[in-house]
């Protein structure tokens, strides 16, 4: 062979080579991927893309699930019944929200993915009962029409302590920062004693301000980018850092993220690819996931059928978070705990302190405001510093009009100084072991009277599942405001409890859930047909296909899923 030849054979081996090594790799990352297509973003975007349009007319709407005409009818009489209810209890605030709706995005798009979309016009048109509140105190919330319901929401993970405490720090803190007032960019005094609490509780050297904890989560990324030189980033199968795009590449993000890798949370394959791989430059990690590793927020508007799962191994979680710790440092990953939802909720030191495991940077959020907006970003110095000394133009520039608002601080104050009074103290004491036995009293009651549905919790945390196969779970939200129950949007998903609730309050909830379980049990909606998910799963793909290919024949719009016949869309 002559020396051409020579150098193309052994080129083209090289080329094989590095193509085999590069393969190689690819497979590794995708088998660390989940199989569900939570964990295949960019599959996950095009098949929602594709998803049509129908939903139920008023006829097919109670027997969707082929139910007997007895079992319809009883559910049609329970259905008009919610609605005379929810017309004559809510009206006020009910009133309220349909003026302020076609003003406010976010309601109308809070409104439409309560419940499936297939069920959602009929149910805005007939169990609204709004989005206004007037008052707060213990743990109760009062609406519009006077009704007091006992607060599930947790103001999105914020109440912790109770609205009183809130209150208090909000008036604290105005009063400590009330001669300076709204003055931006200087800093009041009252940041200082917030740095050394903070440092304190998070172990870190250094503390970063912003407005909100996506933005903390943002400069947590981008400073992790900066100081590493990597610029992939890993967050795990279902997590939420925030609404802003390189932590949100699937559904929900108009552009690719195409620096961010979704990699299955608890997961042998996950720790071999972050150990090999040199351009990652963080792993975002959120606590909550413990609770329903590798599976979105558990949303009542997902609920096509009875198959939301959740279980809570506390050991589990905390020995591969540990795993997780060592492969990181082996690799130069920075390791981030996102603890904008849970921070101060599982313990006054955060999940840091419940889990035991050191992180290299830390954002908080939501509660540590003291009932105002903040985020908070933690760490290290050498992760934190945003220059370089011996390059003066190589900087990361975070800043924000806001950041360290004097009233802010000062209420952040007001609660920092509240976690070390005796009274927080007793309400973190056997936190767990009293939450769980909360849980458990409500599940064999549940479990005595025979109703199919039963609680999980993460401490004060709880989400609600559903133990037969059916298609309208959805529906025990409604039942359960009926009761005094208030739910934030998603519905059963995430039932938020602030720490300050009595074990006689709980018993009132545990009573009116009970009742609101009983009631919809009565008018027959986990009477259909016995069936499975799976089948309720391939019946609704059945719907989708038909809706699509008739849409691909020109007939498309909205249409009656089981006929076929117009139904008016909005």
């Amino acid at each position: 062979m002559d020396t051409l030849g020579t150098i193309t054979v052994a080129a083209a081996a090289a080329a094989l080579a590095f193509l085999g090594v590069k393969g190689r790799k690819r497979l590794a990352l995708s088998r660390a991927k989940h199989p569900s297509l939570a964990g295949h973003v960019r599959m996950a975007r095009r098949i929602a893309a594709q998803l049509p349009f129908y939903e139920y007319g008023e006829a097919e709407f109670a027997r969707i699930d082929g139910a007997s005409d007895a079992v319809a009818a009883r559910r049609r009489a329970g259905f008009a019944r919610l609605s005379a209810l929810y017309r004559e209890r809510y009206a006020k605030t009910r009133a309220a929200t349909d003026e302020a709706r076609a003003g406010i995005s976010d309601l109308q798009f809070t409104g439409r993915y309560r419940v499936p979309f297939q069920f959602s016009r009929i149910v805005r048109e007939h169990l609204s009962a709004g989005s206004f509140l007037q008052a707060a105190s213990g743990v109760e919330v009062t609406d519009l029409d006077g009704n007091r319901l006992y607060d599930l929401t947790g103001s999105y993970g914020v109440n912790v302590l109770g609205t009183d405490a809130y209150k208090a720090c909000i008036r604290e803190g105005t009063g400590a920062v009330e001669a300076l007032g709204p003055v931006l960019g200087a800093l009041h005094p009252v940041v200082t004693d917030n740095v050394r609490r903070l440092q304190a509780i998070s172990g870190m050297d250094e503390v970063s301000f912003h407005m909100s904890g996506t933005e903390a989560v943002m400069q947590a990324v981008r400073l992790a980018q900066y100081r590493t030189g990597r610029r992939r980033i890993v967050r795990f199968c279902g997590a939420y850092h925030g609404w802003w795009g390189d932590v949100q590449p699937g559904i929900g993000n108009p552009r690719p993220a195409n620096d961010t890798l979704t990699l299955a949370d608890m997961s042998e394959r996950t720790l071999k690819v972050l150990a090999k791989r040199r351009d990652i430059a963080c792993v975002l990690v959120n606590p909550i996931q413990a609770m329903h590793p590798n599976a979105g927020a558990p949303s009542d508007g997902s609920l096509v059928d009875s198959g939301r799962h959740a279980a809570y191994d506390r050991t589990a979680y905390a020995d591969w978070l540990k795993r997780l710790r060592a492969v990181c440092t082996g690799s130069g990953i920075v390791l981030i705990f996102d603890e904008v939802f849970v921070g101060f909720r599982l313990a006054p030191g955060g999940a840091q302190d419940y889990f035991g495991v050191r992180a290299d940077l830390v954002t908080y959020g939501k509660t540590l405001g003291g009932g105002l907006p903040i985020g908070v970003l933690c760490g290290r110095h050498a992760l934190m510093q945003r220059f370089r000394e011996d390059r003066p133009g190589d900087i990361c520039f975070a800043r924000g009009t806001f950041n360290a608002h004097p009233y802010v601080m000062g209420a952040m104050n007001a609660f920092l100084r509240r976690l070390e009074t005796p009274e927080v103290a007793a309400l973190y004491a056997d936190l767990d072991g009293r939450w769980n036995a909360r849980a458990e009293a409500l599940n064999r009651r549940l479990e005595a009277e025979g109703l199919p549905v039963r609680v999980v919790n993460m401490s004060s945390i709880w989400t609600v599942l559903y133990t037969r196969p059916a298609r309208y779970n959805w529906l025990l939200q409604y039942y359960l405001r009926l009761e005094g129950l208030a739910l934030s949007w998603i519905g059963t998903g995430r039932l938020i409890f602030s720490l300050n609730y009595t074990d006689a309050d709980v018993a009132a909830v545990t009573e009116r859930f009970v009742a609101g379980v009983r009631a919809m049990e009565a008018d027959g909606w986990w009477a259909g047909p016995a069936t499975s998910n799976k089948a309720i799963r391939r019946s609704v793909l059945r719907e989708m296909l038909a809706v699509r290919w008739r849409g691909l024949r020109g007939r498309g719009g909205a249409a009656s899923a089981s006929t076929g016949n117009p139904v008016p869309a909005e």
